[in-house]
């Protein structure tokens, strides 16, 4: 007699049990490449984000007016005053007010409004005084050499000091970078203040965010001042969380300041 062909119960069993091990370790597998490629494209986010911010940081303040720059007491916000442009005065006296003095003219038939700064180091410029070397509101037009530089409204300022090169800048009105939990916020427009995040605006467009996922009170910023002899330099490190998985990803920069009286 031929023998019956097929599959005992006990084969049966073994191959089901192969199978659901060989399925396990696939799923498994899988889930684990899966999280793998989502934790690898979590960080390479984070990690751009942090060029991107850090960059944004650094180009502001590089446009920074040596020596404008400051940080309050616990080093989460970072305050400074934005170059418009330089030149180089003809001449400037300095036994009274004035209300204008003779320039050289910017390259390009450009202009520029905002305040003027006569050789501000070691000097506070975030108190404006007169005589200081910070001015009122002033503009610098076009035009053959030489250009009158004339203070807003007829007003009249005299510098404290004279610089060596001749040389001015042209400000604007200084911007604030803070931290406020997960954002980090950027300030315009809120005029001259006499310390650090004080009197800054709450709403836009004079507060924007200019970054988001940031660990609450990790940006901390570090100031050294600039010398006659060397460059200041600006150092600030912050961290970024993923919102899916929590991890950090900490970025630490430096910026130099360049000084040029």
């Amino acid at each position: 007699m031929r023998r019956a062909e097929g599959f005992t119960l006990i084969e049966l069993i073994m191959v089901i049990v192969l199978l659901s091990i060989v399925a396990t370790i696939s799923v498994r597998f899988v889930t684990l490449s899966t999280q793998g490629a989502i934790d690898v494209g979590s960080r390479q986010l984070r990690s751009l984000s942090g060029v991107v911010l850090s960059e944004q940081v650094s180009r502001a303040l590089r446009e920074a007016l040596p020596g404008s720059v400051r940080i309050n007491s616990d080093g989460s916000c970072i305050e400074w005053m934005p170059l418009l442009a330089a030149s180089n005065y003809l001449s400037l006296p300095g036994g009274g007010s004035l209300t204008s003095f003779e320039a050289v003219p910017l390259a390009g038939g450009e202009t520029a409004a905002g305040r003027v700064v006569v050789y501000g180091y070691g000097s506070d410029l975030y108190s404006v005084s007169n005589p200081g070397p910070v001015s009122p509101a002033a503009t610098l037009p076009t035009g053959t050499s030489p250009v009158t530089v004339s203070f807003d409204g007829g007003a009249s300022h005299r510098f404290s000091g004279q610089s060596p090169a001749r040389k001015f800048f042209v400000i604007d009105e200084p911007r604030t970078l803070c931290q406020q939990g997960p954002f980090l916020f950027r300030y315009s427009n809120y005029g001259i203040q006499s310390s650090v995040a004080s009197g800054l605006p709450t709403a836009a467009p004079n507060r924007e965010v200019m970054a988001a996922g940031l660990v609450s009170n990790s940006l901390q910023f570090e100031v050294v001042p600039p010398t006659l002899q060397r460059n200041g330099v600006v150092a600030f490190t912050f961290q970024l969380q993923s919102e899916q998985t929590g991890e950090v990803t900490t970025v630490s920069q430096e910026v130099q300041i360049r000084n040029v009286p």
